[in-house]
C-alpha cells in the first residue's frame, strides 16, 4: 500500500517503513506525529483520490533525526561593475520513516 502525503508545502509518494527527508518539522526524534493530508491512497489494485483530501485517511510518521542539507553557494555579479556577494545556504529538513498508513 503507498500514498501520495503533502506536508512543508511538497508532496511525497510513501510507502510504509521507507524513510524520507521532509520539510523541518518541530518534533523530536523518536518520537511519532500524524500527517492528514493524503491525497491518494492506492495498492492491491484499489486507488483512491481525495476531493481534495482523502476522509479518514492518515500516515503515521516517526521522526528519526533532524539535520541540514549539504550546503549551496549563492553568487551574485554584475559584469564590468566590480559587484560580488557569495552567500552559503543549508536548508534543514526532517529524517523520517513511515510506520503505518490507515485510510
Amino acid at each position: 500500500m503507498y500514498a501520495i502525503i503533502e506536508t512543508g508545502g511538497k508532496q511525497y509518494r510513501v510507502q510504509e517503513g521507507e524513510i524520507i527527508h521532509v520539510e523541518k518539522v518541530d518534533v523530536e526524534p523518536g518520537q511519532s506525529f500524524e500527517v492528514d493530508k493524503i491525497l491518494a491512497v492506492g495498492g492491491d489494485g484499489d486507488f483512491k483520490i481525495g476531493t481534495p483530501v482523502v476522509q479518514g485517511a492518515k500516515v503515521t510518521l516517526k521522526v528519526l533525526s533532524q539535520d541540514k542539507a549539504k550546503k549551496i553557494i549563492v553568487f551574485k555579479y554584475k559584469a564590468k561593475k566590480n559587484y560580488r556577494r557569495k552567500q552559503g545556504h543549508r536548508q534543514p529538513y526532517t529524517k523520517v520513516v513511515v510506520e503505518q498508513i490507515t485510510v
